[in-house]
């Protein structure tokens, strides 16, 4: 995910529940279930006081939330962003408990955020925001609670800050208190590059299912960060025609393709790949409507959404980003036939990584990644056949199914656990 601009007011949560209640009302879930699960089992919010390098004080507000537990411990990243508010925060807690149940994997629903610029402050600010927001949450965290990851406009770094902040208040090191983190503290081989490729192999299998050749097949990635920029290379290997990209300053268009590794270069040399020299350029939205075949949207919330998905041109959408499409275009989407593959699956390959990272930490034993990359194959095909086959029971689309096959689940360990006391 990069950390696009939204682009329009809407509610994630409000958007998150509405979801949740189309599903219910196919799963005809009773009122007493939709009560305990369209709701969070705890949300947090802390206030505190952070000392800036000009000696000033400034304080921040950050959220905590877990959404349902009933799995296992909650999972899911922190965003640093003058954009997060409980709400989004609530929305996303709520789709990771979905994400996690869609591919099998035993965590809950949990997310974090900050109210803050990152981009304005500088590293030894950050250390110091991390830490202080870590003590503050560590009443609710842990290896067994609730684990943090990455997430817009955070990294392996403030992961590592975070897990020894947490390690040094129980006074030893306990790397599973996190995911995302770097290798030499316990993490991972294959975690940065898991969620795209995750939507590779998504994608891949939905385009066997309407029987487009992947290879020769036009993409475009909105948002150039992480997820997009992995994205567009794993599909430019694949043999696709990257034809359009984008980041916050802007878009570009080559109808005859374009190279994600040189424009890689060009954005670490510039800024931004707005400015690449061998294509048209075009406005961020814009790469969202231009001809091609698949579509990721790998930016934050709400970028398709009533006032253009009538022009998106793609025949698959697969959401690298959580959240991108509101009700109002899923139901355009739907209308056109279009195959859209919902974020709780298509970007799960991150969390499905994260959880292999959990794993190892936990036992102290460590896989390659062609193990983990065998792994992730393994569970994203699962996951994506039982999605397509509850979507041809049901006669829906793949975001209805995902919700339904994996609210259903949540439904049953809440319902065979029952309530205490």
């Amino acid at each position: 995910m990069d950390d696009e601009v939204k682009s329009f007011s809407f509610n994630p949560y409000h958007m998150a529940v509405q979801q949740f209640e189309l599903a219910a009302d196919r799963l005809d879930l009773s009122e007493n279930m939709r009560e305990i699960l369209r709701q969070p089992k705890r949300e947090l919010t802390v206030h505190f006081p952070v000392r800036m390098d000009d000696g000033s004080i400034k304080t921040f507000t950050g959220y905590r939330v877990q959404h349902n537990v009933n799995r296992g411990p909650a999972k899911g990243g922190i965003r640093y962003s003058p954009e997060v508010t409980l709400d989004e925060v609530k929305a996303l807690a709520m789709w990771m408990t979905w994400k996690c149940a869609v591919v099998g994997i035993p965590y809950g629903g949990a997310k974090g955020g900050v109210i803050c610029n990152p981009k304005s402050m500088n590293t030894a600010e950050l250390e110091r925001l991390t830490r202080r927001y870590t003590t503050e949450i560590a009443i609710i965290i842990g290896p067994h609670s609730d684990i943090p990851a990455p997430d817009v406009n955070t990294n392996s770094q403030i992961m590592a800050w975070v897990m020894d902040t947490y390690s040094m208040h129980q006074g030893f090191s306990i790397p599973a208190v996190v995911t995302g983190k770097p290798l030499s503290i316990g993490g991972s081989e294959g975690r940065n590059e898991a969620t795209a490729t995750g939507v590779l192999f998504v994608t891949r299998r939905a385009a066997q299912r309407i029987g487009m050749p992947l290879r020769g097949a036009r993409v475009s990635v909105q948002g150039f960060g992480n997820a997009g920029a992995i994205a567009a290379r794993l599909f430019y290997n694949e043999g696709c025609k990257i034809v359009s990209v984008c980041d916050t300053s802007g878009g570009i268009y080559n109808e005859d393709g374009l190279d994600p590794a040189a424009i890689v270069r060009h954005k670490q040399e510039h800024g931004s790949v707005g400015t690449y020299p061998q294509a048209q350029h075009i406005s961020s939205l814009e790469t969202l409507e231009v001809p091609c075949d698949i579509l990721i949207p790998a930016a934050t919330e709400g970028a398709l959404n009533a006032a253009n998905a009538e022009r998106v041109q793609a025949q698959i959408i697969t959401e690298a980003a959580n959240g991108p499409t509101t009700p109002e275009a899923d139901a355009i989407f739907s209308q056109k036939g279009k195959l859209l593959i919902p974020d709780i699956l298509a970007n799960a390959g991150g969390v499905t990584v994260s959880y292999f990272e959990w794993v190892q930490d936990l036992q102290s034993f460590f896989w390659g990644v062609e193990e983990i990359t065998s792994k992730l194959q393994v569970i994203m095909d699962s996951a994506f056949d039982a999605v397509a086959q509850t979507a041809d029971t049901y006669h829906c689309d793949m975001r209805l199914a995902a919700n339904m096959l994996a609210i259903a689940r949540v439904a049953e360990a809440t319902k065979v656990r029952g309530i205490y006391p």
